[in-house]
């Protein structure tokens, strides 16, 4: 549910999904991360998963020159890994960090083995993310 509020847009985009808690959304695939960028939008909210009822808040605050020509969007700065696919929305991450970072922990064992690799949740790479932003149709 992307609701224009001039400027500074708020609401959810969202993939796959006509409406939300009876409010409508916004298509991901309609929509480009240009377009905020033209339009000045401050700020909204992207639903990943509504499964997992998963919301990141999507906030732009400065409108820097690309560092070189053909590259529109870029990261600047973040926190943190991102959770594992199906972990049970943020309260499962929660329980999940819990866990694994508790080799004593009863459920260490399975989640260890469910996660299949290593996973350091305070781990961000800069690069990485906007070598994922290049490959985004803007």
């Amino acid at each position: 549910m992307l609701r224009n509020a001039g400027p500074a847009w708020v609401g959810t985009v969202a993939r796959h999904q006509p409406e939300y808690a009876g409010e409508p959304v916004r298509d991901e695939r309609r929509w480009r991360l240009a377009t905020f960028v033209e339009e000045r939008v401050k700020g909204f909210t992207w639903t990943y998963d509504f499964g997992d009822d998963w919301e990141h808040r999507i906030v732009l605050e400065d409108l820097l020159a690309p560092p070189r020509a053909g590259q529109r969007i870029r990261c600047t700065a973040g926190e943190n890994a991102c959770p594992p696919e199906d972990v049970g929305g943020a309260g499962g991450y929660v329980q999940f960090l819990e866990a694994i970072g508790d080799p004593r922990h009863e459920q260490y064992p399975d989640m260890i083995e469910w996660i299949g690799y290593p996973l350091d949740p305070t781990a961000f790479n800069l690069n990485e993310t906007n070598e994922r932003l290049a490959a985004i149709k803007s």
